[in-house]
């Protein structure tokens, strides 16, 4: 390291949190030089020429020289494959068990002296050598992947492999969790390897907190989505497609995965919309957890709140000038010395006591929760963990430590059953002091470092839940398995309240356990745009739950820029303002009386669609669709909706156009085809094609779609329908889930149609006994008289 990094260090991190990161890192550097050998000589191989084939329920086992292809196809269409062995368990990213093979696919000889296995949704063909193919009934490719390579250490230890693949001419790449550059991914290169950037963050940074091996693909030939189920380090190297290339002929898109070891097997969902893809995905990963109903409101969080009377000082800002506010959350600062599942008892004398007097006016309490615990004797939480042996150690048996806000601090190891259920039971401690919700921070992990890389040894153990294994391997799922940990403690200690959590880490299959948001989002324009790009990646992948810092995470945005950030922050599923301790303030009426007053418009639109939030929530549950959504969501085959990066889909009844530029008081917005009304103006245009739309300071372009039937909330505080006239000829409709408390009530799905009769719109409620009246108040929108 050389002088100009030791100041970095210093200086970030504080003199003697500098020096103890410096003597840390080098400690990793020299676990990992005894713990991982250099892998020496390696010998590369590929499939070789195909043999024979067996049959199995779903497909079969194909052997080629110097491999064999497992391929299965679920009765839902979803389809595995997996070379030299691998099979779908174990793995973090699946629910439970996978799918039922479908009794009806056949494994039969193809044409060209491969091999397919044909089923009634999707034709998986195996070339002579090794690529598999995936096919729509029809027989049009959707994804071609070549035959792989491994590099296997002569010596022995995992094989490294890559794995090349061709979708059509025209496709679009999304996904690979989150990605600020999105969500469109352009060509390029995307590490999959959970990072803390040191420090905020900008589109072109990558990779950051929650990287998944997850590509959603949308072409002509349709929609599907690819998981290598593999959480090593690796890299995914992504190039569009270019059709009349050379000669006339179109050149393929291509996907190159590059894995550092572990199984070569994948998943491909696909399905004949988007929806029905995301829905294969939540079947096979697990349906989103149901955040309760208080958490789609407006929240409010600080790293540096510093004490009780603070806190008071800002819920009562909100109180005083009557703007609504249904969380708060309290960063380290509220720790012991940062110390997790501590309260400092100086600046937080009564802190029960405090979120009782809050919770009575409406705002719960929400606690960070960071996996480090200081390497301390006498530490209540190190001392029992020791007891368990809950601690990740190193190949010589002795515990695993970095640097975090504590200074020397362990880690959980929480790919262990017996350390989940430990640390899950340590939340109690949580609720005493009155929290009702929780957010995960630096679980990437991170451990302070000055250089190489921000995390633990890569040759330090872990339990793997009983196979055993390094950091190589657990390093992606270490968030992941940190929130399952969470998430079923929660469930023990308060079984009838569904658990808010959300996690900065994570990996494929997250989206069980709770949200997430953007971390450190840097404060600039740029950052709010990579703000809307981290939630509709993420939804793509799963997590439909998200939300940026806004107003960004350091420094001090203009009242332009905040107010910009706070009108889109108001149409996104996480509504948070958050920023570092050396930050600018965020509360609203920080930024004059302008942005104050446009502030509270934005505040009362949240709340009167709280009733749509709440909806949308629950369909996510039940079907894996996110809240927020690319424009092109229902109409994929429209390839320049599939280019458009700066609006956006809320359900299907809304589109958001955000501002994302400064000075901006018009902006174009293109409509996905249909007639689609300005709701401030209630003026109708007509897609699909482009308009240009007032987007003054106090609003952003906000348009429904004719016919929509949106929940929403009354002058009276009950619940009526918004509903928004069809065009003439058509009809409209939506769905109504009722908001059924905090607990697991089962939720019942309300249908509704709307239609023109004599120049008057009709609204009505489709049971299974029939259409009645809708039971609920209408206001219809967008009629002309």
């Amino acid at each position: 390291m050389d002088g100009r990094e030791l100041v970095r260090s210093v200086r970030v991190f504080g003199s003697v949190q500098g020096l103890r990161a410096v003597r840390s890192a080098w400690r990793q550097r020299r676990t990992d030089a005894w713990g991982l050998p250099p892998r020496g000589t390696e010998r590369a191989r590929v499939p070789g020429p195909v043999g024979e084939a067996a049959p199995l329920p779903g497909g079969g086992i194909v052997r080629f020289a110097r491999s064999e292809l497992m391929i299965s196809v679920s009765a839902g269409g979803s389809v595995f494959w997996g070379w030299d062995g691998a099979e779908p368990l174990p793995s973090y990213a699946l629910a439970g068990e996978p799918p039922e093979p479908d009794p009806r696919a056949r494994l039969e000889p193809d044409t060209d002296g491969g091999w397919r296995v044909v089923s009634e949704r999707v034709t998986v063909a195996v070339s002579r050598h090794g690529a598999v193919e995936i096919r729509t009934p029809g027989g049009v490719m959707l994804r071609r992947d070549l035959p792989p390579r491994w590099w296997e250490p002569v010596a022995g230890g995992p094989a490294r492999w890559v794995q090349r693949s061709e979708v059509p001419a025209d496709a679009r790449f999304f996904g690979l969790g989150g990605r600020a550059s999105g969500p469109r991914l352009p060509n390029g290169s995307y590490r999959l390897w959970n990072t803390d950037p040191k420090g905020s963050f900008s589109p072109g940074d990558d990779p950051l907190y929650i990287t998944m091996p997850v590509q959603f693909v949308v072409s002509d030939a349709g929609t599907h989505l690819a998981f290598h189920d593999n959480s090593w380090d690796g890299r995914v190297t992504l190039t569009e497609g270019e059709e009349g290339a050379g000669s006339g002929h179109d050149r393929p898109g291509t996907s190159e995965v590059r894995m550092g070891g572990g199984p070569l097997r994948c998943w491909v969902v696909v399905g004949t919309t988007p929806a029905r893809v995301l829905h294969g995905w939540a079947a096979l990963t697990g349906a989103p957890a149901l955040p309760p109903s208080w958490a789609l409101g407006p929240q409010h969080a600080r790293w540096g709140f510093g004490s009780e009377r603070e806190v008071r000082r800002v819920v009562a800002g909100y109180r005083e000038r009557g703007l609504p506010l249904s969380v708060l959350h309290l960063d380290i600062d509220h720790h012991d010395a940062h110390q997790v599942f501590t309260v400092d008892r100086e600046r937080f004398p009564d802190l029960p006591g405090l979120a009782a007097e809050l919770r009575e006016q409406g705002v719960r309490l929400v606690s960070i929760v960071d996996p480090a615990v200081k390497a301390e004797p006498g530490n209540a939480v190190y001392d029992s963990g020791t007891a368990l042996g809950a601690f990740v150690r190193d190949g010589r048996g002795n515990e695993v430590h970095g640097v975090v806000w504590p200074g020397e601090c362990a880690y959980p190891d929480f790919t262990d059953p017996a350390v989940r259920e430990w640390w899950g039971g340590l939340y109690e401690e949580r609720f005493a002091q009155g929290f009702s919700g929780f957010w995960h921070d630096m679980n990437e992990p991170v451990s302070f470092s000055p250089f190489g890389d921000q995390s633990l040894p890569r040759s330090a153990r872990h339990a793997l839940d009983g196979r055993g294994g390094d950091h190589r391997e657990a390093h992606n799922v270490y968030g992941l398995t940190m929130t399952r940990a969470g998430y079923e403690g929660l469930r023990r200690l308060r079984p009838d309240e569904r658990p808010f959590l959300f996690s900065r880490s994570g990996w494929a299959g997250m989206q069980r356990y709770g949200g997430t948001w953007s971390g450190d989002v840097s404060t600039g324009w740029p950052g709010l745009r990579a703000s809307l790009a981290l939630v509709l990646g993420l939804g793509l992948c799963g997590v439909p739950y998200s939300g940026p810092d806004v107003g960004g995470f350091d420094g001090s945005p203009s009242p332009e820029l905040f107010l910009r950030w706070y009108q889109l922050g108001a149409w996104l599923p996480l509504f948070r303002t958050h920023a570092a301790i050396d930050a600018g303030r965020r509360e609203p009426w920080e930024f004059g009386p302008d942005v104050l007053e446009h502030a509270r418009v934005a505040l009362a639109e949240r709340e009167r669609m709280r009733p749509y939030f709440v909806t949308l929530a629950q369909l996510a549950r039940l079907t894996g669709a996110p809240y927020v959504r690319p424009v092109w969501w229902g109409t994929p085959e429209d390839r320049a909706l599939r280019d458009c990066e700066d609006a956006f889909l809320l359900g299907d009844a809304l589109l958001v156009a955000p501002v994302l530029a400064r000075g901006t008081d018009r902006r174009a917005v293109r409509l996905p085809r249909g007639r689609w009304y300005d709701t401030a103006t209630g003026r109708a245009y007509e897609g699909p094609g482009q308009v240009l739309l007032d987007a003054p300071l106090s609003r952003i372009p906000v348009l429904a779609r004719a016919g929509a039937v949106i929940p929403v909330r009354g002058e009276d505080e009950g619940l009526e329908l918004e509903v928004w006239a069809p065009a003439a000829g058509r009809t409209g409709g939506g769905l109504v889930v009722r908001d059924t408390g905090d607990g697991w009530e089962k939720a019942e799905i309300e249908r509704y149609t709307s239609r023109l009769v004599d120049g008057r719109v009709v609204v009505e409620r489709v049971t299974d006994d029939g259409v009645v009246e809708a039971g609920l108040p209408v206001r219809v929108r967008g009629l002309r008289g």
